[in-house]
Formats: C-alpha cells, structure tokens, sequence
C-alpha cells in the first residue's frame, strides 16, 4: 500500500511528535489515501498547533526545505514547514490558524482542526491521529482537481462502511 520510505518518514516524524507530546492530526491526501483513495501519496500532511512548531524545530532541522513560516498562495493561507526525510516530503502545517479560499478565490474560509477529535489507525507499526474524514470532505470540496474528487468519493465510501 504505502512505499517503504514514506513508512520510515512517517515513523520518524510521528515519534518526534508523540515524543514532544504534540497534539496532531494526519490530514491531505495521505489521510485520504488512508481512508481508501487510489491516488499516489505525494507528501505526508501534518497538522499541528502554530506554537509547537518550536518542540519539533530542533529534531527536525536538519531537514527542512522550507520554514517555519507563513505561507499563502490562492488556494492556502497557513503556518507550514516542508521537510524531506531521505526523499519523501513532509508538510507540517498550523492546525488552528489555516485558512482555504473557496473555488472562486473570493473569499477566505477558516478551517481550524479540532485536535481532540482524531481517527487513530493502525498504519503499518504505528498508531496515528487522523483527520476525521467528515472535515477532510467539508474542507476538500473547496478545492480544485480530479484528485480531490477522488479523495472525497474514497472519505464517503469509508464513512458509509463505518455505518453498515
């Protein structure tokens, strides 16, 4: 299912993480992909609290591509870090300040995770925290693209089976 990199970088961040004890959710297409989406994982998407960005900076410095910092382009307006863990990237984003325009880009829609409502899932070794699936799809129905059309069809099947 998942390629032996992206494994070993998802163990290597969520035991910086859990060893902080930082609050976190799993979110993006990863999470999707999680849920049951068929598209390729292309990065691993992190989110936490803007002001614990710092417990991590020291592990992780060696890492980063870009950040900490705020960053904003059509579709986003957030706190993010982008690591690369020996070749898979990881997007550490701020869980309660992040905002998504809508799909005419006219209007800003804050989009705050609620940390204390996690899905945890058995993901190869590990047990992780992630976005529920209803919040993936209220806020990736905002977003363009046949990817996210396909995560969200994914979420809604996921969620169906839980109701059987």
């Amino acid at each position: 299912m998942l390629e032996q990199k992206t494994l070993n970088a998802l163990r290597w961040i969520i035991g910086i993480i859990n060893k902080k004890n930082v609050p976190y959710q799993i979110s993006g297409g990863f999470a999707a992909k999680l849920y049951g989406s068929k598209r390729a994982v292309n990065d691993i998407d992190i989110d936490l609290p803007e002001n614990r960005f710092a417990d991590i900076l020291t592990e992780v410095k060696p890492y980063i591509v870009s950040g900490p910092a705020h960053y904003q382009d059509g579709k986003w307006d957030l706190q993010l870090m982008t690591l690369n863990f020996n070749g898979q990237e990881i997007d550490i984003s701020g869980a309660l300040e992040t905002k998504i325009s809508n799909k005419k880009r006219t209007e800003w829609i804050a989009i705050p995770a609620d940390l204390s409502n996690t899905i945890k899932m058995n993901v190869g070794d590990l047990v992780v925290n992630l976005t529920p699936p209803e919040r993936m799809i209220s806020y990736k129905q905002h977003l363009d693209g046949d990817h996210q059309t396909e995560d969200i069809k994914a979420m809604k099947k996921y969620i169906a089976k839980l109701s059987q």
